[in-house]
């Protein structure tokens, strides 16, 4: 199969790429700001603003399916990059549309679209009515009217977690300070936000099966999410990541990564997503592990 991923050098489009090019697909991708290390894979230096560098990439390309990864995905920053939020999530799936008229789509999108769920309501199934309540989230919630509209899928991810992942989200963040108070160049202080929202984490190499999955036996115009289906609290993450690191420092909430809203809780009901065949092979504590050694292998840096 073609497949092309747009936000292909992002974490989550790295490690599919690497998985679908291994499995025998052709695989391409998008990206800015610095090409992927992926061997074998036609890349293209466009943005999603860039109508015509889109529509020369899928020219290129000829994908029979595209795997829409690219875009802004930090909450709380998004409070403050509300309308670059809508100018890249929004108008750039738009544009990304124009580009690929007649091609399946396959798009990711978030479990924040759900907003503030009742204990009692949740696992969150993907029938429930949405309610965004960040700028990202809302952003998401209209992505996923556009392309809905031309039957594409929408795969809504709760928190992967891996290698790879960005320093800004809140376990790699976690597990650099660590890294840093390890090797000393960091007093031994853990500054954290908001402990007690509790989350459903997924691991990177069980997501991209999951893509993986929904590319042979996704209906037109499904609705998946892509969870574990077991939530922990951030606080007890962070246990055991403190655990796996065998570092013992104090933990310090720092206001400055308290975002203006934090959900209590989202929890997958991934029952539609394993009716398609999906099984989930690693646990949370794999997740934390080989975050943790991609940490300690890349380096660290000292809080500041």
């Amino acid at each position: 199969m073609r497949v092309l991923i747009t936000g292909v050098s992002g974490f989550v489009g790295t490690h599919l790429a690497r998985h679908l090019a291994a499995q025998g697909h052709q695989v391409s991708g998008t990206y800015i700001r610095g090409a992927p290390d992926l061997d074998g894979i036609d890349l293209f230096d466009v943005d999603l603003l860039d109508q015509a560098g889109l529509t020369h990439a899928v020219a290129s390309s000829q994908p029979e399916v595209i795997v829409h990864l690219a875009g802004l995905s930090h909450v709380g920053e998004s409070f403050a990059r509300p309308a670059d939020y809508f100018r890249i999530n929004v108008l750039g799936t738009e544009n990304l549309q124009n580009a690929a008229p007649g091609i399946r789509l396959l798009a990711a999108s978030s479990a924040e679209v759900y907003g503030a769920v009742a204990a009692g309501d949740q696992p969150i199934a993907e029938s429930r009515s949405l309610a965004p309540q960040s700028p990202y989230a809302l952003t998401k919630a209209a992505m996923e009217r556009l392309v809905l509209a031309q039957g594409a899928v929408i795969v809504r991810s709760f928190n992967i977690v891996g290698p790879g992942q960005a320093q800004t989200f809140a376990l790699p963040a976690f597990a650099m300070q660590l890294a840093a108070i390890r090797a000393q160049r960091q007093e031994p202080v853990l500054a954290v936000g908001n402990l007690s929202a509790r989350r459903d984490f997924v691991h990177v190499d069980d997501a991209v099966r999951a893509y993986e999955v929904l590319l042979a036996e996704a209906e037109e115009g499904g609705i998946y999410n892509l969870g574990s289906g077991e939530a922990y609290s951030i606080e007890e993450v962070l246990q055991r990541l403190i655990q796996t690191s065998g570092v013992s420092p104090s933990v310090e909430v720092d206001p400055e990564r308290c975002r203006p809203i934090d959900l209590p809780l989202l929890q997958a009901d991934n029952r539609r997503l394993r009716k398609l065949g999906w099984v989930r092979s690693r646990d949370l504590d794999d997740a934390l592990g080989d975050l943790w050694q991609s940490t300690l292998a890349v380096g660290s840096t000292p809080n500041t």
